[in-house]
This record gives C-alpha cells, structure tokens and sequence, in this order.
C-alpha cells in the first residue's frame, strides 16, 4: 500500500512522503476536527498541532499500518485540549442556551443533527461512519473498550432518529402542529 510505504519514508526523513500522507489526510482530518471543535480557527490549531506532534513523533510508530488510526488519535487529544482551555476560559455571557423550541429541529439536515449530538457520541459517528474506521480502530483512538464504544453508537443512533423523525413529522404536518 503507498500510505504504508510513505509512513516508511517519512519516518527515514524524507519530508516529501510526509506531505503527501498529511495531503491524502487533510479533509479527513478537518472533518474530525471540525465535528469535535465547531470553530475553524480551533480546526485549525488542533489540525496544525497534531501534524506537529505526529512529525516529531513519527519516528516511534512501530507500525506503518496504523498511521491513519495514530494520526487520529493525535488530533483528537489536540481537539480535547482545545475544549478544555475554552471551558475554563468561558465568560458566563457565553454559555449556550438551551432552547425551549421544538421548532429548532424542524429542516435539520443528518451533518447538523450529528454536530449537535455531545462530543463523545459525535466523535464515535464521525470516525465510524464518515471515517469509516472500525469499531477496535475507534476503541484504540479513544482508548476505551470496543464495548464502549457500542454503545456510544447505539446512544448516537438513537438520538439521531429521535431528532431526525421529529424533523420528518414537521415537514409533513400541514395542519398546525
């Protein structure tokens, strides 16, 4: 496979191969990004520093094969660190409010439905269906139990065709509803 053999370059020096494992990565990585920290600025700096932390760390890969999985598994604490800096710097004026209309859902689209869901059953949705990663792939990013991360799919799950069919019956109720 080239990915693996790119992982064998970078990991001799060769700073070519690990563009292009970053270049083959690049959208993957913003859309992880992107689901766990909402804001593009936090995409970026997440994105910039797990890039970072994987080049200086390349070396201690043992496995070439699992390159994507590491590199995930970087980014996503980067993601988390972001998260915890921007809760203990949170002005009270920004807390998010939960709203009391039902009429919220109406319209929604399945992307706005998972960037609602909470971090740990978006992040499982994201790498398992729109990474296509593996249950045991995921268990290792996050290191948790395979389980776990079940069941954080089932919890996803359910609350996506909660939302998604409240969404449904709104689009087709003609009466006031």
């Amino acid at each position: 496979m080239q990915m693996e053999q790119d992982v064998r370059l970078a990991q001799q020096g060769d700073r070519e191969a690990f563009a292009r494992l970053i270049k083959k990565m690049e959208l993957n990585l913003y859309g992880v990004a992107r689901s766990i920290v909402k804001r593009d600025e936090d995409c970026a700096d997440a994105i910039q520093e797990a890039i970072l932390k994987a080049y200086i760390g390349l070396h201690a890969l043992k496995e070439p094969a699992y390159f994507k999985t590491w590199m995930f598994r970087i980014l996503i604490n980067e993601c988390k660190k972001i998260l915890k800096r921007q809760k203990t710097n949170m002005l009270v004026g920004e807390f998010p409010t939960a709203s009391s209309s039902v009429s919220e859902y109406g319209a929604v689209d399945l992307r706005e439905a998972v960037d609602r869901l909470d971090e740990t059953l978006r992040t499982v949705i994201v790498l398992y269906y729109f990474e296509d990663m593996s249950l045991k792939q995921i268990s290792e990013i996050l290191e948790t139990s395979e389980g776990a991360v079940k069941t954080r799919l089932h919890r996803a799950r359910q609350t996506l065709a909660r939302w998604l069919e409240n969404s449904t019956e709104r689009k087709n109720c003609y009466e006031p509803c």
